[in-house]
């Protein structure tokens, strides 16, 4: 039973709601079970400045509008609040709202509800927050780690598909059914992270998560609040980090949800130029509100502090950043300035980062936005937006762009292959291939990939050692490690039978010793981000299409020297250049039999000699797999 000190709201808490900093308003807001002198019961709070009247509506009265009005606050912030006694944990309920501008009225659920009926049921359910946590060994680890260079390999997952149980396989896992498989596999794989789609609770299951109405609610299709903390902890436990994708850019348009709330766009904009997305018929929030503001923060660190997440992905930065995002001319409204930008949205953003990184400076915050806007991963004190990463969506299109083309034709799009390291230093990117990349008819990688069965596997292999070697982070989606087959479908599970046939094995195989590789082998990950961490051998090799460029960790002899060719003709007494007498080894090879490739491998130690090639003064002789990459290293001796 929580102490009535969590719910009543001072003066310096309306301050706070009105400037658009606070970041704990599902202390204040919402549903609270409390001892009110004496009595047991729930205090419920809400915002709706524009209502004539608001009662609490649900099973306990039989939703009668009448029976509970609320009582308007006296200091003019346009909250409602009751004590209702004798009402507590299971508790279904809603705001029956009425406009005292137009007469409307809607029964809303709680914008700070923390747990929700599984839809298409749509009611608030009054809920605790009880939880004994197991994980402070990780959260110290975490904060002893700031500001180190780690290695970052994120598996993306939807849960509601990842697997599915039931003699049909169409029961969802529960988070408890998924903390007994999920853990220990992403463990096994070498994973470092996992990304869950959004979670919050969101009523139509299609959206994926990314038509949310429940900002601080799990969705209830797989358990409880308590649920899914079990699982953030067990996946703690493995030391596994949780990142969440967060959706502030826009939400749906649902009778019960945030739209119109009180008769009036209280959450979105009026004018739908600047209210409405074209794209997903869903509505924008009002950025420029400092109490949407505060809703919006104290959601964001409510995951933080609540269920001791490592990390927010924000979803379509993009369609915040720019006011003619998706728009014709005169489908817009431009900014102060003329310009197209949506200055609110970027001060929301920095103050979004700013936030978490005051409050949590241990946690990742990742954009994914798909333009050339500057300094999206930069401090807010230079300029910048503040997130720790952005996704590198030029590299994704790119480079896939290239591998769908026939070997023989690759010659010509070496650039394709090659661009991205010309701005790969200017951001701190993460290198994702995506849900995104597998739906709306892409279908998955390995179609995407050109050539006979052997050819499409060796081809997504290069592919994969080609993302582990370049400068950023990490970010696969559940399903590309075994080269699933069909697009995905999110209602249906993985086809996990796939992985009997060797293929699909092997190529699961050799993503978990990549994922080990990485992991262990600094030169990957040290400079990650910076232009000391990345050198090319060759770049303009287009006739073979063969690249060749060095990984540069703190120390020398950590440096990883990769080779990589594109075609599947076999390149013998293939020369790069490279500084220092001594003699390499091969680390990895993609072709490696147990990988499912031909073995064509480099064995023994590769002396090298004083043959100057590349600019450097020595150069090491090697045959190259077909459709392949190799990973080279000076021995210790050296």
């Amino acid at each position: 039973m929580e102490s009535s000190h969590l719910t009543r709201l001072t003066e310096f808490d309306i301050y706070l709601f009105n400037e658009g900093k606070h970041y704990t308003l599902y202390d204040k807001l919402g549903s609270h079970m409390m001892n009110k002198d004496g009595v047991d019961g729930t205090y419920f709070a809400v915002w709706a400045p524009n209502a004539e009247r608001v009662s609490v509506v649900g099973d306990f009265n039989e939703w009668n509008r009448e029976a509970n009005p609320m009582a308007s606050r006296w200091d003019n912030s346009g909250i409602w609040e009751i004590f209702i006694p004798n009402i507590g944990k299971g508790t279904r309920y809603k705001y029956f709202i009425r406009s005292h501008n137009n007469g409307h009225e809607a029964e809303k659920g709680d914008p700070f509800a923390i747990h929700w009926e599984v839809s298409p049921l749509t009611a608030s359910i009054v809920w605790d927050r009880d939880y004994q946590w197991n994980d402070g060994k990780w959260l110290e680890e975490r904060k002893k780690k700031v500001g180190e260079d780690q290695p970052m390999a994120v598996y993306e997952v939807h849960i509601g598909s990842w697997k599915r149980k039931g003699d049909d396989g169409k029961e969802f896992l529960s988070y408890r059914d998924l903390a007994e498989d999920l853990p220990g596999y992403l463990k096994w794989m070498g994973y470092t992270h996992v990304e869950f789609l959004p979670i919050m609770e969101h009523p139509f299951y299609g959206s994926w998560g990314y038509q949310c109405t429940g900002y601080f609610a799990p969705s209830s299709r797989y358990g409880s609040p308590q649920d899914f903390k079990y699982l953030v902890d067990r996946l703690h436990e493995e030391g596994i980090g949780v990142i969440l994708d967060w959706v502030p850019s826009h939400f749906p348009n649902d009778l019960h949800g945030l739209h119109y709330f009180d008769g009036t766009h209280l959450f979105e904009h009026q004018d739908p130029r600047q209210g409405y997305h074209p794209d997903w018929n869903s509505y924008i929030f009002n950025y420029g509100r400092n109490e949407v503001r505060s809703f919006l923060l104290s959601s964001a660190l409510y995951w933080l502090k609540e269920y001791h997440t490592d990390g927010l992905r924000v979803d379509a930065v993009a369609s915040m950043l720019y006011l003619d995002y998706s728009r014709k001319e005169g489908e817009w409204i431009p900014n102060q300035f003329g310009g197209r930008e949506n200055i609110e949205a970027i001060n929301f953003l920095r103050d979004f980062n700013n936030a978490v990184d005051e409050e949590f400076p241990d946690v990742h915050t990742i954009a994914e936005e798909s333009t050339a806007w500057p300094m999206v991963s930069r401090p807010t004190q230079i300029g910048g937006l503040g997130f720790e990463m952005k996704w590198m969506m030029g590299w994704m299109h790119d480079t896939l762009d290239y591998m769908s083309k026939e070997p023989i034709y690759r010659a010509h799009h070496q650039g394709e292959i090659t661009f991205s390291l010309m701005y790969a230093f200017t951001e701190n990117f993460m290198l994702p291939l995506s849900h995104d990349e597998v739906v709306h008819g892409k279908g998955p990688l390995i179609d995407k990939m050109p050539g006979d069965e052997w050819q499409k596997f060796a081809n997504l292999r290069a592919l994969y050692a080609y993302m582990y070697a370049h400068p950023g982070t990490k970010l696969l989606f559940m399903g590309g490690e075994f080269g699933q087959t069909q697009e995905w479908k999110h209602d249906s599970s993985l086809d996990w039978h796939l992985n009997q046939y060797s293929p699909h094995g092997s190529l699961q195989w050799m993503v978990k010793n990549l994922n080990d590789f990485y992991r262990t082998e600094p030169a990957l990950y040290e400079y990650q981000f910076q232009p000391e961490g990345f050198e090319w051998i060759d770049i303009n090799d287009w006739q073979n299409s063969v690249i060749s460029f060095v990984r540069k960790g703190h120390q020398q002899q950590n440096n990883i020297y990769v080779v990589i060719n594109f075609t599947p003709i076999v390149r013998e007494n293939y020369r790069i250049g490279v500084p220092n007498k001594g003699y390499m080894k091969e680390v990895f090879n993609t072709d490696d039999v147990q990988f499912h490739g031909s073995g064509v491998l480099n064995t023994g130690s590769l002396e090298t000699l004083p043959i100057p090639m590349h600019g450097r003064e020595r150069s090491v002789n090697l045959t190259l797999p077909p459709l392949g990459a190799v990973f080279l290293k000076y021995e210790d001796n050296n």
